[in-house]
């Protein structure tokens, strides 16, 4: 069996430019609001932004679900380059 890649060791993962690409996109003001809109703890957001957490699939499709970006194009914006099936 392959092993998968771990998402936060790849070189092109940019939580920090994600989610500001994402208030950008929705037009919010900070990660307070964008957690508001998500539905999801600030300090969530704050330890994905810092690296503490990567982004789940779980939270991948709650912004799928709020924003109707497809999945392959918030993959593509948090920098995630991994095959989906391989």
């Amino acid at each position: 069996m392959k092993r998968r890649t771990d998402l936060m060791k790849l070189p092109s993962y940019e939580p920090a430019t994600f989610l500001d690409g994402l208030e950008s996109r929705m037009a919010l003001k900070n990660d307070a609001t964008l957690a508001r809109q998500l539905k999801v703890a600030p300090a969530l957001l704050s330890r994905i932004r810092n690296r503490h957490l990567p982004i789940s699939a779980a939270l991948l499709l709650s912004i799928h679900d709020s924003t109707q970006i497809a999945i392959a194009e918030l993959r593509k914006m948090m920098g995630d380059s991994r095959r989906l099936f391989s």
